[in-house]
């Protein structure tokens, strides 16, 4: 039987990273199950889900020695149990958020999902500058669970904050993502 951890890993941007953390993964006999990796300024940030073999799963964590000696930061956390709302008539929405980058943007958009019971599922964000002014722009795409019943009054509010921060706020289920309803 194998065990689910919740490994992080943050630090300088090197060629070999990756190798040499899955390699880690791999010498227990684990395998990568679900990753994000990206460079962020100039460290690289690592999330893996990963699974270990139930009687090679003790002392992963030290395993990581050899990198955080070279200046990384790492955490294994045992995953817990996935939550049941996904399975409960939860319904999956697709969030896309794109204007003029500005303080709070993630704030007030996470704040408005919290206030209505909605799950965050997954959420990427990035800012950089306009191809032609330079100015900051921001974007988002999100992955969203809407409790079931909750009309669509939400996703209203969302377009309303959207108008108010001179942002374009796209929301649609995931069923039909590609035809947004903002």
């Amino acid at each position: 039987m194998a065990r689910n951890f919740v490994l992080t890993v943050t630090g300088p941007d090197r060629v070999g990273i990756v190798e040499e953390v899955t390699g880690v993964v791999l010498a227990r006999g684990g395998n990568v199950d679900t990753s994000r990796m990206t460079r962020l300024g100039g460290e690289f940030a690592v999330l893996m889900l990963v699974s270990i073999p139930e009687e090679k799963a003790e002392g992963l964590e030290t395993d990581f020695a050899g990198l955080v000696e070279k200046g990384y930061r790492a955490a294994v956390v045992p995953a817990r149990p996935e939550p049941d709302h996904g399975a409960a008539g939860w319904d999956p929405y697709h969030i896309e958020v794109d204007g003029a980058d500005h303080e709070g943007i993630i704030h007030e958009v996470a704040r408005h999902l919290a206030s209505h019971g909605i799950s965050v599922e997954e959420m990427d964000s990035e800012s950089g500058p306009a191809p032609t002014s330079g100015s900051p722009l921001f974007s988002m795409r999100a992955l969203v669970l809407v409790p079931p019943g909750l009309g669509d009054a939400w996703a209203e509010g969302l377009r309303e904050i959207g108008w108010r921060l001179n942002l374009e706020v796209h929301v649609a289920p995931l069923s039909d993502s590609a035809d947004d309803e903002g």
